[in-house]
């Protein structure tokens, strides 16, 4: 379960609502009470009308302050405040079989409101509680006084860790963008110290051409051989800068892995350290990519809540190669009788063009891709595994 994070299918919507109603278990003595027939028919129905509105308060508080889309400061307040007054009138007009009403209260003071405020409700729930049970005689109120505390200031603990983890992707989120502005001012540098000069005396010798051409041709023909000489250099420049930039690390991709798992609440399980001794570049690369691709899918299609990611050496009869293997559990990857989709069909060939081979199927619960790449430098890549 994502905590934090709205549901993103009906799965999971089913696994936070199961989760809280769970907890409504505490609701089957104002329920049995109201079926004992112990009230008059407007009672009942009054009871009735009022358990739906306590629930239905407190079913929506607590999902949406789970569900990372709480309601603002002062819609909180005034819902349990009404949860309180509900409960305060219900147990006072039908008995103390509605005194589990005030667990709810502090709970939902201990999910909803902020640490200190929830420190100061609660006990005040629990006052509440024990006042109105010895109001209606129930024998053993300050045992319940215990329950209510003890179930509020543990929700305390469940909310403060929903704030953390809301906190938390928060400043990866933020980690992220800041990485992606560095990288955009790395490569503006990059580029200016490479075409800074040479354009410039692109610029001066075009100049020095032009004013050279109607009087010393020979001159102003050396000139334009200069400028191609530089605009030449640096075309290779450029493309030196670029093929830097787009060559994949597989290091790179690990971490950027770990990051985008964790900010979609999928665990990850990752190699720490990958031993690349001897690797050949387009080796690398191409195994870079593939583990690009494999999350990607994790992450937008599969609805996976784990995915391991092993990469190990292997002596096959072709040599040695590096395999890497990224496994989910969830239910994304090409269904059955429906081929690959582009963005595997284009990393099988990438893999090819490297030597290597990509083996893709789904399992009993996930899917699987794994990719090989020869491990020496000696193999004639591009000849196939």
């Amino acid at each position: 379960m994502r905590m934090g994070l709205p549901p993103r299918n009906a799965r999971e919507v089913l696994i936070k609502t199961l989760w809280i109603v769970v907890w409504l278990v505490f609701l089957s003595s104002p329920v049995q009470d109201l079926f004992s027939g112990g009230h008059s028919v407007g009672g009942t129905v009054a009871g009735w009308l009022g358990l739906v509105v306590f629930v239905a308060a407190y079913l929506s508080l607590v999902f949406r302050n789970m569900g990372g889309r709480a309601y603002s400061g002062r819609t909180v307040g005034v819902l349990i405040l009404g949860l309180g007054v509900l409960a305060v009138v219900l147990c006072l007009a039908l008995g103390k079989q509605w005194l589990g009403l005030f667990v709810y209260v502090s709970v939902a003071c201990g999910a909803a409101l902020p640490l200190r405020m929830a420190y100061r409700t609660i006990p005040l729930a629990a006052v509440a509680m024990l006042l109105v049970g010895l109001r209606v005689g129930e024998q053993d109120a300050l045992d319940l006084v215990l329950l209510v505390l003890l179930i509020g200031f543990a929700m305390t603990g469940i909310g403060q860790l929903i704030r953390t983890t809301i906190e938390l992707r928060k400043a990866r989120a933020t980690v992220a963008q800041l990485a992606a502005n560095e990288e955009r001012l790395r490569l503006a540098r990059d580029l200016h110290d490479l075409l800074g000069h040479s354009l410039s005396l692109i610029t001066l010798k075009s100049e020095l051409a032009g004013r050279m051409l109607p009087e010393h041709p020979d001159k102003a023909a050396r000139q334009v051989a200069d400028i191609e000489q530089v605009s030449r250099q640096a075309l290779v420049d450029v493309r030196e800068a670029v093929t830097g930039y787009r060559r994949a690390r597989l290091a790179d991709e690990l971490a950027g892995t770990q990051v985008a798992l964790t900010a979609a609440a999928v665990a990850a399980e990752l190699p720490v350290e990958p031993d690349l001794t001897g690797i050949p570049e387009e080796s690398e690369s191409a195994l870079a990519w593939a583990l690009r691709e494999a999350v990607t899918n994790v992450v937008r299609h599969s609805g996976a809540q784990r995915c391991t990611v092993e990469l190990r050496r292997r002596q096959t009869l072709d040599g040695p190669f590096l395999e890497l293997s990224v496994e989910d559990n969830g239910s994304g990857g090409p269904g059955p009788g429906t081929g690959p989709g582009n963005g595997l069909a284009g990393l099988a060939e990438r893999l090819e063009k490297a030597g290597g081979t990509l083996e893709t199927g789904r399992l009993k619960h996930g899917f699987r891709l794994v990719a090989r790449v020869p491990a020496d430098s000696s193999r004639d890549i591009g000849s196939g595994a």
